[in-house]
């Protein structure tokens, strides 16, 4: 029997899609934050649905996300004209 791959493990988990964007730092960061984002909404609906969260908790951690991913904008100055 083999061992499982910690890295195989963790790409089905954690699936992370290339950045097709023009590349600048922080536009990849923002990107890396968008799509962990994402993926924890994703979690978070799951376990609503399945009423391991209850519909009120879904939406604080949610919006808490949401909070952090518009610090993160706004501190990597997304969307500013330079």
């Amino acid at each position: 029997m083999t061992q499982p791959n910690p890295q195989d493990k963790n790409s089905f988990l954690y699936p992370r899609s290339r950045y097709y964007g023009k590349f600048q730092p922080e536009t990849l960061a923002f990107n890396a934050n968008l799509q962990e984002f994402a993926q924890r909404i994703t979690y978070i609906s799951c376990l609503e649905t399945g009423g391991k969260l209850s519909p009120e908790e879904a939406y604080d951690q949610i919006r808490g996300l949401w909070k952090q991913l518009k610090h993160s904008k706004k501190e990597l100055s997304i969307g500013v004209n330079k």
